[in-house]
C-alpha cells in the first residue's frame, strides 16, 4: 500500500505537464533531447531537467546509439503503484495537445529513418505500427474467411460485432444475450443477414435443446458471471457431438478499479480453472493457455479455451 508521502511525490511527478507529455511520447518511441525539443517547443535546458526527474524516479532508461542518446519509458518497468496510476491515466486521456505531439513525433521519427525502408524502421515492434490497410480488423476478417461453420451459438453476444464476422461462412448464427437494448442494437445492424437470430436468454439456463449447435463461442462472456463453470457446462450441452467450443477471457488479476467500469463482475480466470471447468462438461481441451499480453498498462492477460465435444 502506498504511505501518504509516497503517494504525494507520485502524483506530483505524473501531474506536471511536460513530464507527462515526455513520458507519453518516450513510451511510444525512444527520442533525444534535440528530438523531444523539437517535437515540444520547449528549451533544451527544461527538457534536459525533466528527464533527469524521471530517470531519478526510475520511469526513463537511456541507451546510447552511436553519437546520440535515446531516452525511452517502458511502463512494463514500472514500480507496481506508478504502473497503476500510469494505466488510469492512459485510460482517460484525450487532449489536443497530446495528439500533436505524436503527429510530430510520428514526423521526426520518419525524418530520422528517411534512409530506411519503413519495415526496416519498425523492426521488432511492428505489431504497434499503422500502415494502409494493415490493421488486425482485416487481419481478422481475411483469417476468418477460412472458417467453414455449421450452426453457430454466440453466447453474450452483444450487438452481434462476432456475427457479423462469422455469418458469411456459417449455416446459422444464434446471438443469444440478456441485455434487450443490444439485442435490438444487433437486430438493427444485420437485418440483412437471414441467417443470424437473435435471442435474449441467459447464458447459465440456454433455451436450446442439448446437440443443437456446431460451434459455440463464448468471447469474454465469463467476465459477467459468477458460475463461469455453469456457462461451460451449458455450452458443451447444446454442442453436437463432433463439435468445438472456442473462449476466451481475461487471465485472474487484481485491477478491479479497472474492470468495473466495465460492469465485469470478478476479475478474471486462471487457465487450470478453465480446463478443469471445460473437462468436467465433457470436453476434450486442446488449447487452454495464455495467448496474449496487452501492451500498455495494467497488461491484461488473455486465456483462450478451444475444446472439442467427443463424438
Amino acid at each position: 500500500m502506498l504511505d501518504l508521502d509516497y503517494g504525494t511525490a507520485l502524483l506530483r511527478l505524473l501531474g506536471e505537464p511536460t513530464r507527462l507529455r515526455m513520458l507519453l511520447l518516450l513510451e511510444a518511441e525512444a527520442l533525444t533531447v534535440a528530438e523531444l525539443t523539437a517535437i515540444t517547443g520547449l528549451a533544451q535546458s527544461r527538457i534536459s531537467s525533466h528527464l533527469g526527474r524521471l530517470r531519478q524516479a526510475g520511469l526513463v532508461n537511456d541507451e546510447r546509439v552511436g553519437s546520440a542518446t535515446f531516452y525511452r519509458a517502458d511502463p512494463a518497468r514500472f514500480p507496481p503503484h506508478t504502473r497503476q496510476l500510469w494505466g488510469t491515466l492512459l485510460d482517460n486521456l484525450d487532449d489536443a495537445q497530446v495528439a500533436r505531439d505524436a503527429e510530430r513525433a510520428a514526423e521526426i521519427v520518419r525524418q530520422r529513418g528517411a534512409r530506411r525502408s519503413w519495415v526496416e524502421s519498425v523492426a521488432g515492434r511492428m505489431e504497434r505500427q499503422y500502415s494502409p490497410g494493415r490493421t488486425w480488423e482485416a487481419t481478422a476478417r481475411t483469417l476468418f474467411g477460412l472458417l467453414k461453420l455449421g450452426d453457430v451459438l454466440d453466447l453474450a453476444s452483444g450487438d452481434g460485432v462476432l456475427a457479423e464476422l462469422l455469418a458469411g461462412r456459417a449455416r446459422s448464427v444464434a446471438c443469444l444475450d440478456i441485455n434487450p437494448t443490444v439485442i435490438g442494437a444487433g437486430r438493427q445492424r444485420l437485418a440483412d443477414r437471414e441467417n443470424v437470430h437473435f435471442h435474449l436468454g441467459d447464458m447459465h439456463a440456454l433455451p436450446y435443446a442439448g446437440g443443437s449447435f456446431d460451434q459455440v463461442f463464448i468471447m469474454h462472456a465469463l467476465s459477467y458471471t459468477g458460475h463461469a463453470d455453469k456457462v461451460i457446462a451449458e455450452a458443451a450441452r447444446v454442442l453436437r457431438p463432433g463439435g468445438a467450443l472456442a473462449l476466451a477471457t481475461l487471465r485472474r488479476h487484481r485491477h478491479r478499479a479497472t474492470v468495473n467500469a466495465f460492469d465485469h463482475v470478478n476479475l478474471g480466470f486462471e487457465p487450470d480453472q478453465l480446463r478443469t471447468w471445460s473437462e468436467a462438461a465433457g470436453l476434450d481441451v486442446d488449447i487452454c493457455e495464455i495467448v496474449c499480453k496487452e501492451n500498455r498498462p495494467p497488461y491484461f492477460e488473455v486465456v483462450s479455451v478451444i475444446a472439442d465435444k467427443p463424438a
